[in-house]
C-alpha cells in the first residue's frame, strides 16, 4: 500500500510533465499569400486582418424585398443540405474532446461459480483501475489541435453550404421575377398581335389584303405564343428549385407572379478587404492547412515511445460476505513503455505523407484566395459594364417601340406593306426581351458579387483596423 501511496503522490508531477512536455512537429503559421493593395476594377480596397469569424448578418437585406427575405430565412432552417452539414459539424465538434489528455478510470465487479465432478468453488472480485498515457512528445496535443482545426473547417464548410444555398435561391428568385415581366410583355404583345390578326383577317375577307399578309400576321402571333410558353416552363422549374432549397416538395410551394420590387444595391466606392478574407471557403481551406500541419506532429510522434502509467486495486475473495475485508485486498502499479523498434521505414513514409498533405492543403488555400480575388474582379467589371449596357439597350428598346408604332400607322395609312410592320414588331419585342435578360443578369451578378465578398459588402462596426 505504501507503494500505491507513493505512486499517487507522483501523479501531480506526471501531470506537470505532461502539460509542459514538448510537441513534436512544426507549429502552425498561416501560409503566406499575395494580397493586392487594391482591386483592378474598384478603388478603395485596403488590406486588413481576416474577419471570417464575424457574423455577416442577413446580407440580402440590401435588396429590401420582404418576399425574398422570407424565403431566404427558411434556407438555414429547412434546407436538407444545410441540415446535413450541421450534423457533420456536430460530429466534428465531438472529436474535439480533451479526454485523451487525462487519466481514464474503470471499474469492474464479477462473481463466478465453477467446479468439476468433485469440487465447487466461488470467486468474487471488485476492482478499480487507472490508466494514463503521458503526452511527453505532444502526440495527443497535436491530435487535439488537428481535431479542433478540422471542426473549425467543418464550421466554415457549413457556412459555405448555407451561403451557397441562399445565393442560389436569391439568383433563382430574381430570374423568376424577371420572367414574370417577360411573360407580361409577351401577353401584352400577344393581345396586340391578336388585334392585328382580326383587323387583317377582316381586310382579307373584304378582299383588300392578300393571304400572305394574313399568314405573316398569324406567324407573328403564334411565334409570340410559343416564346411565352417557353418562358412559362422555365419559370416553373425555377419555382421548383426554390421550393427544394427551402426543404419543401415542389408540389407544396408556389410563388404567384408579381412585379419585382427589390432595390438594386449600389456598389460602394470603398470596399474593405477583410470582407474577402471572411469568405467561408477561404476559412475552410485555411483551417484544413492547420489540420494538416498538426497531422505532421502526430506522424512524427510515432518515432518516440509511448509511456503509460497504470494502477489498479480491489478485493478478491471466495466468500461474498467478507469480500471487502483487508486480507482480500489486491493492487498493482507499474509504468509501461512501448515503441516501435523496427518498421522498415513505415513511420518515415507516414511523416512524408503528412508533409505532402500539408503542402497540398497550403497550395489549395492559396489557390482559393486567388480564385476569390478573381471572382470579385470579374463581378465588379461585369456589373460596371452592365450598367452602361442596360442604358444603351433601354434606348434601343425605346427606339424600336417608336419604330413599330410609326410603321403600323404607315400601314394603316396604306403607305407600306404589313411585312414591314411585322419586322419592326419583332425587332421591338426582341429589344425589350433583351433588355429584361440583361436586367436579370444584373440582379444575378449583384448576388454573386455579395457572395464573392463573403456575404455582404457592409463592413462590421467592430472589424479590426489594419
Amino acid at each position: 500500500m505504501n507503494d500505491l501511496h507513493r505512486a499517487l503522490k507522483l501523479l501531480p508531477l506526471a501531470l506537470a510533465l505532461t502539460l509542459a512536455g514538448c510537441s513534436v512537429g512544426p507549429d502552425y503559421h498561416r501560409p503566406a499569400t499575395e494580397v493586392p493593395l487594391q482591386f483592378k476594377e474598384a478603388q478603395g480596397w485596403t488590406r486588413a486582418t481576416p474577419q471570417d469569424q464575424l457574423s455577416k448578418g442577413e446580407w440580402w437585406a440590401v435588396y429590401r424585398d420582404p418576399v425574398l427575405s422570407d424565403l431566404l430565412r427558411q434556407v438555414q432552417i429547412s434546407n436538407q443540405n444545410v441540415a446535413q452539414y450541421q450534423a457533420l459539424y456536430r460530429q466534428a465538434l465531438a472529436r474535439e474532446s480533451r479526454a485523451d489528455l487525462y487519466p481514464s478510470v474503470t471499474g469492474t465487479a464479477s462473481s463466478t461459480r465453477s467446479g468439476n465432478s468433485s469440487t465447487t468453488s466461488n470467486s468474487h472480485s471488485v476492482t478499480a483501475s487507472v490508466s494514463w498515457e503521458l503526452d511527453l512528445w505532444g502526440k495527443l496535443r497535436r491530435t487535439l489541435e488537428e481535431n479542433r482545426a478540422s471542426a473549425q473547417a467543418s464550421e466554415a464548410e457549413l457556412a459555405n453550404i448555407t451561403l451557397s444555398a441562399q445565393s442560389t435561391l436569391a439568383q433563382d428568385y430574381f430570374q423568376l421575377r424577371v420572367m414574370d415581366q417577360q411573360l407580361a410583355l409577351y401577353q401584352q404583345s400577344i393581345t396586340t398581335y391578336e388585334r392585328y390578326v382580326r383587323i387583317i383577317n377582316n381586310k382579307y375577307q373584304a378582299g383588300s389584303e392578300g393571304r400572305d399578309t394574313l399568314a405573316q400576321a398569324q406567324t407573328t402571333l403564334e411565334s409570340a405564343r410559343a416564346s411565352a410558353l417557353d418562358v412559362q416552363w422555365q419559370r416553373a422549374q425555377l419555382e421548383h428549385a426554390i421550393a427544394v432549397l427551402m426543404g419543401k416538395p415542389p408540389s407544396a410551394f408556389s410563388l404567384p407572379a408579381a412585379p419585382l420590387i427589390a432595390a438594386m444595391p449600389a456598389i460602394p466606392p470603398s470596399l474593405p478587404s477583410q470582407l474577402l478574407q471572411r469568405r467561408p471557403d477561404i476559412a475552410y481551406a485555411e483551417r484544413n492547412v492547420a489540420a494538416a500541419n498538426a497531422a505532421i506532429g502526430v506522424a512524427k510522434a510515432a518515432y518516440y515511445p509511448d509511456l503509460t502509467l497504470s494502477a489498479s486495486g480491489g478485493f478478491t475473495s471466495a466468500a461474498l460476505h467478507n469480500l471487502l475485508s483487508l486480507p482480500n485486498r489486491t493492487w498493482s502499479l507499474g509504468p509501461e513503455l512501448s515503441g516501435t523498434l523496427l518498421d522498415f521505414g513505415a513511420t518515415k513514409a507516414q511523416v512524408e505523407q503528412a508533409e505532402a498533405s500539408y503542402d497540398a492543403s497550403a497550395a489549395s488555400y492559396r489557390q482559393t484566395v486567388l480564385a476569390g480575388f478573381q471572382e470579385v474582379e470579374d463581378y465588379l467589371v461585369q456589373l460596371c459594364t452592365l450598367e452602361s449596357e442596360i442604358a444603351a439597350r433601354q434606348r434601343a428598346a425605346q427606339a424600336a417601340q417608336e419604330s413599330a408604332r410609326v410603321t403600323y400607322n404607315q400601314y394603316e395609312a396604306g403607305m407600306i406593306d404589313y411585312l414591314d410592320v411585322a419586322t419592326t414588331q419583332n425587332t421591338s419585342l426582341s429589344q425589350q426581351q433583351s433588355l429584361l435578360s440583361l436586367q436579370s443578369t444584373q440582379w444575378v451578378t449583384s448576388v454573386q458579387l455579395i457572395v464573392a465578398l463573403g456575404g455582404g459588402w457592409q463592413a462590421p462596426e467592430d472589424a479590426a483596423a489594419p
